[in-house]
């Protein structure tokens, strides 16, 4: 038999969530606000590790001093957001969740013929790791939670034809305030992403300097992200808010770099660049080195001497 850490549970609707942890069926079988206190604990045995096909956002209080970015500390200790995906692995609230929270549970279903069906997949926090965590300030919190309250108050209420109109327009308050409170987030941990900015470069100049470009190819952002331990996304959010560019992009301006480099101090030909920055075919660096800046390799060669 397998270890109960590797067994893996998987929620199928929300009223087998509702089950599982004790709960009275939800009032909607596709939105449920859930205060953690009512999550009655799981039984000996049951998986820690859990997979739902519902949209999660998990408000936690005092999550300073719980988890840290990094070796520093997070910005507020009023608590703050945890969003999950669909089919996102997590662990059971009865393990890692404090006694004061809510979880807002949202099938996507419910979000059909709606545009956030589509903009929500957009929101990139839905794919940070739980120590990238939103931290909120009171103003913030008193927010949120305040949509909470009139999202709860829809659910108890009378289900008319308006109800889901006015649940998804909650949802989607919220959402765009997280956007907001996400980049106050980059700007108050400054020091922190340009510490991270300056891992980065280390990273890169290292991997550039050895032979691993030449028998790996360029490093992909999620081999970056899991190098500096973040989430692929909050690495991407994270350079674009401060240098004006996602992961990617700045994956290649270094590589653009190190070309110009190759370019004005050697004889090689493009090919020869080509392979040497881990290119399988010269077209696709000459290609993106003329996207990036505006002449061939050999035009940028011949201007420069």
């Amino acid at each position: 038999m397998k270890k109960e850490e590797h067994l893996l549970y998987k929620f199928q609707s929300l009223t087998d969530f509702h089950r599982v942890f004790g709960l009275p069926a939800p009032s909607h079988p596709m939105v449920s606000l859930v205060d953690v206190k009512t999550l009655q604990k799981l039984p000996v045995g049951f998986p820690k590790s859990m997979v739902m096909n519902f949209w999660k956002i998990a408000y936690k209080s005092g999550l300073c001093g719980q988890a840290k970015y990094g070796q520093n500390h997070y910005d507020f200790g009023e608590g703050g957001l945890v969003f999950t995906a669909p089919n996102q692995v997590f662990e059971s609230p009865n393990h890692n969740m404090p006694s004061v929270g809510s979880l807002l549970l949202i099938h996507p279903d419910f979000f059909l013929s709606y545009p956030l069906a589509r903009k929500i997949k957009e929101y990139g926090y839905f794919s940070y790791a739980a120590n990238e965590a939103l931290h909120l300030s009171e103003q913030e919190k008193e927010m949120v939670l305040s949509i909470f309250k009139i999202i709860d108050d829809e659910l108890c209420s009378r289900i008319d034809d308006f109800s889901q109109d006015v649940i998804v327009a909650q949802i989607e308050l919220v959402l765009s305030y997280c956007n907001r409170y996400y980049r106050r987030q980059f700007i108050t941990r400054k020091a922190q992403s340009s510490n991270l900015l300056n891992q980065l470069d280390d990273y890169l100049n290292q991997y550039f300097a050895s032979e691993k470009l030449l028998q790996q190819g360029i490093p992909s952002v999620q081999d970056i992200a899991a190098a500096m331990k973040v989430s692929p996304n909050y690495l991407s959010d994270m350079l674009r808010n401060l240098v004006g560019f996602n992961a990617q992009q700045y994956i290649q301006n270094k590589v653009i770099e190190k070309a110009k480099e190759i370019l004005t101090t050697s004889n090689y030909t493009v090919s020869e660049i080509a392979y040497q920055l881990g290119f399988e075919h010269s077209q696709s660096f000459s290609r993106l080195f003329r996207n990036k800046v505006n002449m061939s390799p050999m035009e940028f060669r011949a201007s420069f001497n």
